[in-house]
């Protein structure tokens, strides 16, 4: 029988004919959430990974860049990413990728470093601490939202945030705010890596990429928003590290509905080398650099997973030219 790594090798043999998987991760939780039961935790996240370091050849993404513009990647190439800073990320995923020898990308968004917390966090944490069996927020032009059991506060956590998403950024985060102080939610301020954090990962050997200041949807603000966000979030990474930002994520990144062709010209511009999406599938020698497509399995059997990771490496990205 075929086994995977024969499997990925088929399909993504070394030099120009290979293609690049991506694996894009957010948060890594110490225990499993009752309210997000398909997010990683910690045990899930270092089995995921003890079988990509059999199945792959993992690379840094800058190196994995480089490899597949210039038709040089070994076989079976894949990079490893974590978008928006979660302090989990520096204390948990770091330290299981460190001992399994991976190296990783962190895309951070700078402006919630130190304490800061993104809206939609602020949203989940409120319906979280909301107490009774209904949220009720009229008053918001919100509604009224059942929260009487796991199941109904993660079906209204998903409402608030579709419905807040499109919202611009200033008056979305006062309406979360808002959400928070009517549930009576007393909410943390640890969910965010602390500037210490991205100086020890970038010590520690992983790469440092550039996610905006406030992860906006960047076609939602105007084109010179969107390049005061991206530029002024590496500037102030650079800061941090000391060094140079080479590679950029867009915030929520799927093509067309979150960024456009101006959004890509603009990162080209600003001197990146690379930036990554949300759009599914593996990267050929074909394909645009500043539109690389990031996936990541869901399952917590081996073969399930192997099956994902299979199926993925066989479709191509969907992006705009």
């Amino acid at each position: 029988m075929l086994s995977f790594r024969s499997a990925y090798r088929w399909l993504a043999p070394a030099g120009s004919g290979s293609r690049l998987t991506i694996l894009i991760f957010h948060r890594v939780r110490e225990r499993p959430d009752p309210l997000f039961p398909g997010e990683l935790d910690a045990r899930a996240f270092e089995s995921s990974m003890s079988w990509v370091t059999q199945w792959f050849n993992v690379l840094p993404l800058g190196a994995a860049v480089t490899g597949l513009c210039q038709g040089r990647l070994p076989e079976r190439p894949l990079a490893i990413t974590f978008d928006d800073g979660y302090a989990d990320n520096a204390k948990l995923a770091a330290p299981i990728l460190g001992r399994l020898g991976l190296p990783a990308t962190f895309f951070i968004a700078t402006g919630f470093l130190d304490g800061g917390r993104m809206w939609n966090d602020t949203v989940i944490e409120a319906v979280r601490a909301a107490r009774g069996p209904l949220l009720d927020l009229g008053l918001l032009g919100l509604g009224e939202h059942p929260i009487g059991d796991a199941g109904s506060r993660r079906a209204a956590i998903d409402r608030l945030i579709g419905a807040l998403k499109d919202v611009p950024p200033g008056p979305r985060t006062d309406k979360a705010d808002r959400i928070a102080e009517i549930a009576g939610a007393r909410l943390p301020t640890d969910l965010m890596m602390r500037a210490e954090d991205v100086q020890r990962l970038h010590a520690g050997g992983m790469t440092i990429g550039a996610h905006t200041v406030t992860h906006p949807v960047l076609n939602r603000v105007s084109d010179d928003a969107a390049r005061s966000e991206i530029a002024l979030g590496r500037k102030r990474l650079e800061e941090i590290t000391n060094a140079p930002v080479r590679l950029f994520a867009y915030p929520h990144g799927k093509p067309v509905e979150d960024y456009d062709l101006r959004h890509v010209r603009l990162v080209r511009d600003l001197g990146f080398d690379g930036a990554v999406t949300t759009a599914w599938g593996a990267a050929r020698a074909s394909a645009d650099p500043f539109q690389l497509p990031r996936f990541t399995p869901w399952d917590r059997q081996r073969w399930k997973y192997g099956l994902r990771l299979l199926k993925n490496l066989s479709e191509s990205a969907q992006v705009p030219t």
